[in-house]
């Protein structure tokens, strides 16, 4: 049998746990879950519980807790995703599959060609939390309120590699040399890869706006030491760049 999960910021340090609002609502009248059937919760921080369901109505369910599970929070790698901002369904896609990927941080910035600058963060939250449950993860992804391109350089000093994502840069995987500037580099872009992810614990993934970098912005990204890296070389959508992108660096 399927054992259902759920997170939210649930207290899992009693006997019993009462739900309500959106996700009593998913249980009985989405899932119809009943009287003992056993469910897992986890509070979003890398604390899990089983639970049985002891009663139920359609505002609230209370549960009995069981077996409680902590997860190790020392990750070998923390990945944070710069993306600038998209429309809408676009950003709410990245929010949806980079946590499916792995991500540990989610950083929407402003940029100079970004068209749409706000978010509805509760629902960007719900993406996320949804998305873990779907891929059984137990930790949520920290996302912040949008900030600016110069604010986000400041933020990105605390990785220890920034790869920044351009068509302008060296493909990030693949078993060809690549061409850049109309001539063959010699530098192989699996090495290439290779290089600037070994043992590398926090890289930070930066993704531009539909109308991409401007060259100010990769001249300061440089400046900062970041690498420049490419996809190969058809010309994606930023969201699929950012799925992509985030799942070959949160799997190397």
């Amino acid at each position: 049998m399927k054992i259902h999960r759920f997170i939210d910021n649930f207290d899992l340090t009693g006997l019993e746990v009462e739900i309500t609002g959106e996700i009593a609502h998913q249980m009985v009248k989405v899932l119809k879950l009943e009287i003992g059937e056993q469910v897992e919760l986890c509070d979003g921080k890398g604390i899990s519980a089983m639970a049985e369901i002891e009663s139920l109505n359609k505002n609230m369910v209370k549960l009995k807790l069981g077996k409680i599970s902590r997860l190790n929070l020392d990750k070998e790698k923390v990945v944070s995703l710069f993306c600038a901002v998209l429309k809408k369904e676009n950003f709410e896609l990245v929010v949806q599959k980079v946590t499916e990927c792995g991500v540990d941080k989610i950083i929407p910035i402003i940029t100079t060609r970004t068209i749409k600058m706000g978010l509805n963060m509760e629902r960007l939250q719900k993406i996320a939390r949804e998305a873990c449950e779907q891929s059984h993860r137990s930790i949520l992804p920290e996302i912040l309120e949008p900030m600016s391109f110069e604010e986000s350089l400041e933020l990105a000093k605390e990785n220890d590699v920034n790869i920044i994502f351009d068509a302008s840069g060296e493909v990030l995987l693949g078993k060809m040399p690549c061409e850049r500037d109309g001539a063959n580099t010699s530098k192989n872009s699996s090495e290439f890869y290779g290089c600037i992810l070994n043992n590398k614990t926090s890289p930070g993934i930066w993704i531009g706006p539909e109308g991409g970098w401007t060259p100010e912005e990769i001249k300061k990204a440089t400046e900062n030491n970041f690498s420049v890296a490419s996809l190969g070389k058809n010309v994606l959508r930023a969201e699929t760049a950012a799925i992509i992108g985030t799942f070959l660096v949160a799997v190397a």
